[in-house]
């Protein structure tokens, strides 16, 4: 956790960071999608990845690094729309 201390509190590293994480956890989904015939339709296994970003965001909070916070709270909304555009459209 020394290392989050040690970080530049730096909105564009929260959005950085704030659409990593969500690109790793729904990059899995996806494959558990698309290779688990059970999941076939689980498209809400996404949300997942999104809502992990709300932890995420919380430590960052925790360690007083409020502007990584916001960049990644961008990210999150960010992806919402993406994920709400995939459904819609």
């Amino acid at each position: 956790m020394e290392r989050l201390r040690k970080l530049n509190n730096s909105v564009w590293l929260g959005l950085g960071i704030g659409l990593l994480v969500p690109a790793i956890c729904c990059f899995v989904a996806w494959y558990v999608i698309h290779h688990v015939a059970s999941l076939a339709k689980a498209d809400l296994l996404y949300i997942g990845g999104i809502a992990l970003n709300a932890y995420t965001m919380q430590t960052f909070f925790k360690y007083n690094k409020e502007n990584i916070g916001r960049g990644i709270l961008a990210a999150t909304f960010l992806c919402a729309f993406v994920f709400f555009a995939y459904k819609v459209f």
